[in-house]
């Protein structure tokens, strides 16, 4: 009960049927506070907080691992959003 608690929250968002506005965000939280957190249309990670500064400095110096999470807009958040849309179609 008075420990810390640290998560990760990645989430997808978008309005249009064709997934054109597609935001794919990435945070990483710290005892409820967003420390650093990587958004799509940003395109790299932002820091909230001094040590999230810090490591949104070194990660984005990391160009393999800036380009994985650039892609995962394309692979987690529009391939799950084609297979739910799917579905809800078929059923309609």
């Amino acid at each position: 009960a008075n420990g810390y608690y640290l998560y990760r929250w990645n989430k997808c968002i978008y309005g249009s049927r064709d997934f054109s506005d597609m935001v794919y965000i990435d945070s990483y939280i710290f005892n409820k506070d967003v420390d650093i957190q990587f958004n799509s249309t940003v395109g790299e990670f932002v820091g909230y907080t001094a040590l999230g500064v810090y490591n949104a400095e070194l990660w984005n110096k990391d160009p393999t691992g800036l380009q994985q999470e650039r892609a995962e807009v394309e692979r987690y958040c529009k391939h799950n959003a084609e297979i739910r849309q799917s579905a809800i179609a078929d059923k309609t």
